[in-house]
């Protein structure tokens, strides 16, 4: 069930129990223990991020931290994941600490967000503001733009 969660289309729970061989209140009853469990956390549609560029805006902010004693990353780290602006929070190897993924209203909503929020923490060391731009391929899917002959690279050198 998890399989077609993940990898497959999308489909009903009626659909679902017919692939697998059970009947739909048995599928309906595992989506729910997976949902107590925290282990299924929920739906999440692919838009297509022209959908609402002229609304949105979304940036990567690199984060170093001093971690805390007794806690290391995890503390600053969950506490920067409960902002609502927070779309994505990974710890990091390399050059920062975590990697925040935010969405706002526009760039000096986010500029706020950095200034007044995050950088205002006291494990926070630096932050470092990359914005998206354009959007190739998202969670598996790729993003269909008008590209023409003029756009393809040379085969030959």
């Amino acid at each position: 069930m998890l399989a077609l969660l993940v990898e497959g289309e999308a489909v009903s729970t009626r659909q679902m129990a017919t692939i697998l061989g059970a009947t739909e209140s048995e599928i309906e009853a595992a989506l729910k223990e997976l949902t107590a469990r925290k282990f299924f956390l929920g739906w999440h549609p692919i838009l297509h991020p022209s959908a609402d560029a002229d609304t949105s805006v979304r940036a990567l902010i690199e984060v170093s931290i001093i971690p805390e004693r007794d806690g290391g990353f995890n503390r600053i780290a969950e506490r920067i994941a409960k902002f609502d602006q927070v779309e994505t929070c990974y710890l990091m190897s390399g050059g920062y600490d975590l990697m925040v993924v935010v969405t706002a209203k526009n760039l000096m909503n986010v500029a706020t967000f950095v200034s007044e929020k995050l950088s205002t923490l006291g494990s926070i060391q630096s932050t470092a503001t990359r914005f998206m731009l354009r959007c190739y391929k998202q969670s598996g899917f790729l993003i269909e733009g008008d590209t023409t002959e003029d756009d393809k690279p040379s085969v030959s050198p």
